[in-house]
This record gives C-alpha cells, sequence and structure tokens, in this order.
C-alpha cells in the first residue's frame, strides 16, 4: 500500500480551509462537497505478451511499471495535458523514471498557489501484469486527482490520467474506474521500447499512442490490422469510509463558533517519519584538469515527515573527485 503524503504542512492546511470555506474557487467545476473525501486508488497493468506481443521485452529490463506518482488539485495546477508540452520534471519522470524533479514542480504549485492539496505515491509493479494500490485525499477545492506511471522500458512513454474530477456538485463519487492507453511525452523520438537515448528537438507535445500511429513499422504498438490498442492498464478509485481522521470543511459562517476548525485540531496524530529514495549515481567531475574537482549526487522525498516526525537528511552529497579525459 502507498503513502499519502501532504503536498502542505498541517497548518498551511487548516489555514486554506478556513479561507475555502466551502465554496469553489472562480474557474472551478463547481464542487461543493463539505466533507474531504478519502480514496483507495488501485492501478492494474495489463502489459502481457498476449494483448502486446510485438517486441514484447522479456529481460533487460522484462515489461514492467514504474512507481506511480500523483497529487490531487485544483485546476489551477496541470501535471501532464495531452498535445501540451511537459515539465521539465515530467520528462525526467518519463524517460528515466527520475521522481525528484516532478515531486518539487508539484510542491512548488502547493507552497506558492496552493493548487495542490496532496501527493500520493504507489510502489512500481515489477512485471507487465500486476497490480500496486495507494490512498489519496481530495476536497472541494482541490477535487481533481492526476497522475503518471512510466512504462518500462520505454522511450519516454507513460500512461496517466489528467484531472479526473471526484466531485459531482455537492457528491463525491462513489466509485470510478477507467481503461488506460500509452502516450508519448514528446521529448524521445525512440519508436522501440528499448530504443536508445534520441531527444526529441524540438520537442513535442503529449500524443496518445495508437495501433496506427505514429505509422511506422519500427514502433512497438504498430498494429496497423486493429482499430484501436487494447487497454494497457486500468484505475480503478473506490471511496473509503469515513473515519475518526476525516477533516470536515469550516462552515460558510465564518462568525460562528469555529467548532469544525476545532475539531481538526483534536484529531489524534501519528508521527509520520520521512522516507527518502536511494541515491542517484554520481554526476560528472567538474573541476579544471590537474586540479581537485567535486561531483555530486542527489535523493528525493518519497514519504515527507508530519506530526513530529522524523525529519529528512540531507537530499544531497558531493565528493572530491579527478576531472576526466585530461590530456
Amino acid at each position: 500500500m502507498g503513502t499519502l503524503m501532504p503536498a502542505t504542512s498541517w497548518a498551511l492546511l487548516l489555514a486554506t480551509l478556513g479561507s475555502v470555506a466551502g465554496l469553489p474557487l472562480e474557474g472551478e467545476p463547481g464542487c461543493t462537497a463539505r466533507h474531504l473525501a478519502r480514496y483507495s486508488i488501485t492501478f492494474m497493468g495489463k502489459w502481457s505478451q498476449t494483448a502486446f506481443p510485438k517486441q514484447y521485452p522479456l529481460f533487460r529490463p522484462p515489461a514492467q511499471w514504474s512507481s506511480l506518482l500523483g497529487a490531487t488539485h485544483s485546476s489551477d495546477y496541470s501535471m501532464w495535458k495531452k498535445n501540451e508540452y511537459v515539465s521539465n520534471g515530467l520528462r525526467d519522470f518519463a524517460e528515466r523514471g527520475e521522481a525528484w524533479a516532478l515531486m518539487k514542480e508539484i510542491e512548488a504549485a502547493g507552497e506558492k498557489i496552493q493548487s495542490v492539496h496532496g501527493v500520493f505515491s504507489a510502489p512500481a509493479v515489477p512485471t507487465g501484469t500486476g497490480q500496486t494500490s495507494a490512498e489519496l485525499e481530495a476536497h472541494a477545492r482541490h477535487s481533481l486527482v492526476s497522475f503518471v506511471v512510466r512504462i518500462v522500458p520505454s522511450p519516454d512513454w507513460f500512461v496517466g490520467i489528467d484531472s479526473l474530477d471526484l466531485c459531482e456538485g455537492d457528491r463525491w463519487k462513489d466509485q470510478v474506474s477507467l481503461d488506460l492507453f500509452p502516450y508519448d511525452a514528446g521529448t524521445d523520438s525512440g519508436f522501440t521500447f528499448s530504443s536508445p537515448n534520441f531527444a526529441t528537438i524540438p520537442q513535442d507535445t503529449v500524443t496518445e499512442i495508437t495501433s496506427s500511429f505514429p505509422s511506422h513499422p519500427a514502433n512497438s504498438f504498430y498494429y496497423p490490422r486493429l482499430k484501436s490498442l487494447p487497454p494497457m492498464a486500468r484505475v480503478n478509485l473506490v471511496r473509503l469510509p469515513h473515519s475518526s481522521r476525516t477533516f470536515v470543511l469550516p462552515t460558510q459562517d465564518l462568525a460562528g463558533t469555529g467548532n469544525e476548525i476545532l475539531d481538526t485540531l483534536s484529531v489524534p496524530q501519528t508521527p509520520l517519519d520521512c522516507e527518502v529514495s536511494l541515491w542517484s549515481s554520481w554526476g560528472l567531475c567538474e573541476g579544471r584538469c590537474g586540479r581537485l574537482g567535486a561531483k555530486s549526487r542527489t535523493r528525493y522525498v518519497r514519504v515527507q515527515p508530519a506530526n513530529n516526525g522524523t525529519p529528512c537528511p540531507e537530499l544531497e552529497e558531493k565528493a572530491d573527485c579527478t576531472p576526466d579525459n585530461c590530456v
């Protein structure tokens, strides 16, 4: 089971709740649901050799899925959109499965314009068919959910959801199930699952990969006899019952007693320790020939600490080195 990671501190969350007053912002889809909603999200890979026999990856590496990374947000934020350019963070995730830059972009959106409510992640699936799951939280101001899962191996291909609204008027949807199909991030020009890195210059927009597009025989998804590709994966979101941890949005009468805010402060708080990824590989050695240089490596936060949990360690490490390729 994945872990819910608040994109903002509890103090910022409470301040946000106090400013919303249960009303959607201008331009929002019109969600007026009063309670916070918690959902389980289950990702099911359907990438089998039977369904996708062409160039099906059997080794180095075999067909598999990256970890799932997503966010609940308002319409002011976009993780990705069809026919638009991806961010640098999503490019890194789609090409190499590196989530650090994308996490920083989501965090920045949550801090600066408060357009992101929470971040969630689910473990990778080591085979083409299998499933992984997590939990997420949404409220009226942030009722949209987006996520991405990288197709491994691939040049820059992924599946995901863009801005699915979990709210209808004043009610939360009980369940949503969607088939997922492959997308090209537009940053790498490879045609096959195992294509070498070949940057797309200039960068292209996100496009859906179909049985006839790209219309090149070398394309791993090129099945000209099919009208459409079979679903490569499926996602199922199920609303969870209310629990003692559920937050309640304040009433529209801000001059009232404010009991709703006080109730959130009395919720039992379980410490959540920070969790970080493994270190990345060392970067290039920077420096002049004949002199001592420096190299660095990084890691990213998988789970943000909360409720006085263990804080995060340093996310960057530097070391001395000797510059390569000196004459």
